[in-house]
């Protein structure tokens, strides 16, 4: 085959047929398309944008209500924290009585408080005091001291006489007297020892003041006693009427009776044990002048 003297043509371009719409025609897929991307565009911001009902009351005035967290869901510190220290009592109740067993018998040892107390009252005679918990016990001794402080320090405590001071002072220095808290067993024995039995029904019940000993006895610290509770007297309340009444001993007072019901209960009452229709008090000064009952 003879070979041709030209180089070969390239193959010819394809000639683009010319759109004859008008251009407003042309342009209207274009412009379909973009309005409903734009559209779709502004839903989606919309809805990303757009704060929910919670937020809404997070940021606002009012406080979101927020769901009720389970106290197992809590870390083992926060959930002992809120609970309730006493079956009898609700987060607006005061405590009545604390759960749990007492433990009956201690170490027969003690732990003294070390801190020295300020002097509780404005004039009169000074008497030093120790502050001791039993070993064994499962009391704290500087909350005992605390809570002892609180009671002698009133308002309406024995040094509202004008005649009286108190201090709490380092097992090491002189003192006057000791208030003991003590386990039930211990209790007894120490009370026995001077002189007082504090059983009922064969087991250690109330607290005692013997010689320069005043006693406090655990299960009565713990729990109070069942008629105060069915009167719902705060254990708090009860905690300062036996450290002021067992004090009151230490001091020289007798007990005293029910002036007449509906009237406040002396504190050299043997509330532990009756009211008579009394009112529990835990004070020897009510409205600042001492208050008494017939003397037993």
């Amino acid at each position: 085959m003879p070979v041709s003297a030209y180089p070969p043509r390239a193959p010819a371009r394809p000639v683009p047929v010319r759109d004859r719409r008008p251009a407003g025609r042309r342009w209207q897929p274009v412009i379909v398309v973009f309005a409903f991307l734009l559209a779709a565009g502004i839903a989606i911001f919309a809805t990303v944008q757009r704060p929910s009902a919670t937020a809404g009351m997070l940021t606002g005035d009012e406080p979101a209500e927020q769901p009720p967290v389970s106290s197992s869901a809590l870390p083992a510190s926060s959930a002992s924290a809120s609970a309730s220290p006493a079956p009898n009592a609700s987060p607006s109740a005061p405590v009545l009585s604390l759960p749990g067993p007492v433990p009956a018998q201690g170490r027969g040892s003690f732990a003294y408080d070390e801190r020295p107390g300020e002097v509780l009252g404005r004039a009169g005679v000074l008497r030093r005091f120790r502050v001791a918990v039993e070993n064994g016990s499962g009391e704290d001794v500087d909350t005992f001291g605390d809570a002892v402080q609180r009671a002698l320090a009133g308002p309406g405590s024995w040094v509202d006489s004008g005649e009286l001071r108190l201090q709490r002072v380092a097992p090491n220095s002189r003192y006057d007297f000791t208030i003991y808290l003590a386990t039930r067993d211990t209790a007894g024995q120490l009370c026995l020892g001077g002189g007082v039995d504090i059983r009922i029904g064969g087991v250690p019940y109330t607290s005692c003041r013997v010689p320069g000993k005043v006693v406090v006895n655990l299960d009565r610290w713990r729990t109070s006693v069942p008629h105060l509770v069915a009167a719902k007297l705060p254990l708090d309340t009860y905690r300062l009427y036996v450290v002021n009444h067992e004090v009151g001993h230490q001091l020289g007072h007798g007990h005293e009776r029910c002036p007449g019901p509906g009237k406040p209960a002396p504190v050299m009452q043997q509330q532990t044990l009756f009211l008579d229709g009394c009112r529990p008090n835990p004070w020897p000064y009510v409205d600042g002048r001492r208050y008494a009952g017939p003397s037993v």
